[in-house]
């Protein structure tokens, strides 16, 4: 069953299948595209969008992220 731990793994996922750097929607998109089933049966499927920016703020924290006030808005850059 998916986890919120594993949605910072399926966000730098996500980011290196666009070189890098996203948007937040195909961020999303990407992160539903591969891994619907496990989200469907789990209970991230009421919150996992949600949880997703989570992640992305937990990435920030242990520098895998470019801080929000670095990148361009609505977008996520990996380090």
């Amino acid at each position: 069953m998916a986890t919120k731990a594993d949605l910072t793994d399926w966000v730098v996922e996500a980011l290196k299948a666009n070189n890098g750097t996203a948007s937040i929607l195909f961020v999303a998109q990407h992160i539903w595209s591969h891994h619907e089933k496990e989200l469907r049966e789990s209970e991230l499927f009421y919150s996992w969008q949600y949880d997703m920016r989570w992640a992305a703020t937990e990435l920030r924290k242990k520098g895998r992220l470019v801080s929000a006030e670095d990148d361009r808005r609505g977008k996520w850059t990996l380090k």
